[in-house]
């Protein structure tokens, strides 16, 4: 039992703090804020969801504590399950590939997985790889005992997301505008812009894809490097009237806005906070002075050291970890 005051790892996931843009964000824009979702105990918003996955499977036995989870994962849904899993004493197996950052794949295999790696093209993320990821999760959940988290398709992922809003729109006071999420898995978005739009029916969700591959704003896969988002297919939780609008923003801007972010706000993100904070600043531009614009820090740069975007390498070259697999 915890004593008084204390609680255990799973305890930590939450009420993370929400900062507003100082230096980057437009003079004649509206507020920027931003919630450190990197602040949670992997350094992932995806710890919300992987704790409602995990404990929702659990309460109706679609997973057994003598059982083991699979996944495939671009790396921070990975990580987050086996810290829930470490925690609640549950094998698991997640299905990776070295397109995602070395610290991802490490920090699974320090929590415990067991973690199978597919070859990637160079270390892009494509539509063909995150396929064979899912096709490879797929037949390893076939084994007696296993239970599928299926990140795309688990509708207990999205309700993760409710609490964040709820901390986010008491933090804003109330005045939130507009909200400006990347989409990878689309669970994020929904979740959270339910629990929004309930609070106000006219507050604008703004969806962020990589201008490489906008298969939400109806154009052609393609490969890009903004890691986690962007599959390369709309996945199933996206719907008609989700977004308000979507906004492309190229691996290029969003390498150079998450270095901005390091630099000029002491913010420590990875690139898909850069998309974040790239298409909030278009938002902000276009409301205003008095408005206010609300978007995620989704994790933290520690996540992304050996990668090209903190090790001064051009986007489009290959990162250091990807000769190493």
């Amino acid at each position: 039992m915890n004593g008084a005051g204390t609680t255990d790892a799973l305890g930590t996931i939450g009420s993370t703090p929400v900062v507003e843009l100082r230096r980057v964000a437009p003079r004649d824009g509206a507020r920027i804020l931003v919630k450190l979702e990197s602040l949670n105990p992997t350094g992932s918003m995806k710890d919300r969801m992987a704790l409602s996955v995990i404990d929702g499977a659990l309460s109706d036995g679609r997973l057994d504590r003598s059982g083991r989870v699979v996944e495939y994962t671009g790396g921070s849904t990975g990580t987050s399950l086996a810290f829930v899993c470490a925690a609640r004493r549950i094998p698991i197996t997640l299905v990776t590939s070295d397109a995602f950052s070395r610290e991802k794949r490490d920090h699974m295999r320090a929590l415990g997985a067991t973690v199978v790696e597919i070859a990637s093209d160079g270390g892009r993320t494509t539509r063909e790889l995150i396929r064979k990821m899912i096709e490879r999760a797929a037949e390893l959940s076939a084994e007696p005992g296993s239970f599928y988290a299926d990140q795309f398709n688990n509708p207990d992922a999205a309700a993760g997301y409710s609490p964040l809003a709820e901390e986010l729109w008491c933090q804003a006071d109330g005045t939130i505008d507009a909200f400006v999420q990347s989409v990878g898995t689309a669970q994020c978005i929904a979740g959270v812009s339910a629990t929004l739009r309930a609070r106000r029916p006219g507050l604008r969700i703004v969806a962020v894809e990589p201008a490489e591959s906008p298969v939400l704003s109806g154009g052609l896969p393609g490969a890009h490097r903004i890691e986690g988002v962007g599959p390369g297919f709309v996945p199933p939780a996206w719907r008609d009237g989700l977004a308000d609008a979507i906004e492309q923003v190229s691996t290029a801007d969003a390498v150079e806005m998450a270095r901005r972010l390091a630099r000029e706000e002491a913010l420590f993100a990875g690139t898909s906070t850069g998309a974040n904070v790239v298409a909030a600043i278009r938002v902000a531009r276009r409301l205003g002075p008095g408005a206010t614009v609300a978007t995620l820090a989704c994790d933290s740069g520690l996540k992304y050291l050996s990668t090209a975007l903190y090790r001064g390498h051009d986007p489009e070259t290959r990162a250091p970890h990807d000769s190493e697999a």
